[in-house]
Order: structure tokens, then C-alpha cells, then sequence
């Protein structure tokens, strides 16, 4: 299984980037997101940065992460501080999936 991990950009050079995320120092590929600057937020999945995201992003995703890890240590898990962001929403699908309006379809 490969899980997105959040990191903050250290610094670049040239496709690449040091990155730093959930105690890793690690170098991404970044032919994916293109130029990159210091401070900047992405989401790596097998040592390639593939999203440019923002810090409540990498927040949200950091503590269901967390909670994981607690999980799998056979600890109890407080779901409204780590999944708070889901918990009181509906499901959406993304906008690929949404039915096309009446208006969209070809004629």
C-alpha cells in the first residue's frame, strides 16, 4: 500500500527538492508539480512530489496519519481531533465523477 506523505520544501535544485515531513529529511523528484520554492507544501508518494498543497492540507493529513499510527500501536484514537474535517460532511465525489448536468451533455 503507498500512502501520500505531506512534506515542506527545504530547498531545490534544479527537478529535485529536499524535503521535510513526519520526522523524514528526504530528496523528491519534482518533474511532477515543476518549479518549486523553499517553504512550499507537497504531497510525495514514492520519493516524487505529485501535489502542490497548502499547510492546512498537510495539517489535515498529518493527524490521520497520526491517527494511524496510534491505531496500529493498539491505542485509543480521539476521531474528532484527527478526522474532524470528515466527520461532519458529506461525501463529495470529485468533479470527474459528478453526473454531467443537462445542460453539459452533447447533443
Amino acid at each position: 500500500m503507498c500512502l501520500g506523505i505531506p512534506m515542506r520544501v527545504v530547498s531545490v535544485d534544479g527537478m529535485s527538492a529536499v524535503c521535510e515531513g513526519r520526522g523524514d529529511r528526504i530528496t523528491v523528484d519534482t518533474l511532477l508539480t515543476g518549479p518549486l520554492e523553499p517553504g512550499q507544501w507537497v504531497m510525495t508518494f514514492l520519493g516524487a512530489a505529485r501535489e502542490l498543497i497548502d499547510a492546512t492540507t498537510a495539517d489535515q493529513v498529518n493527524r490521520a496519519l497520526d491517527a494511524l499510527d496510534q491505531m496500529l500501536a493498539g491505542g485509543e484514537v480521539d476521531m474528532e481531533a484527527h478526522f474532524g474535517d470528515l466527520i461532519h460532511r458529506e461525501p463529495q465525489l470529485p468533479d470527474f465523477l459528478r453526473p454531467a448536468a443537462a445542460n453539459d451533455k452533447e447533443v
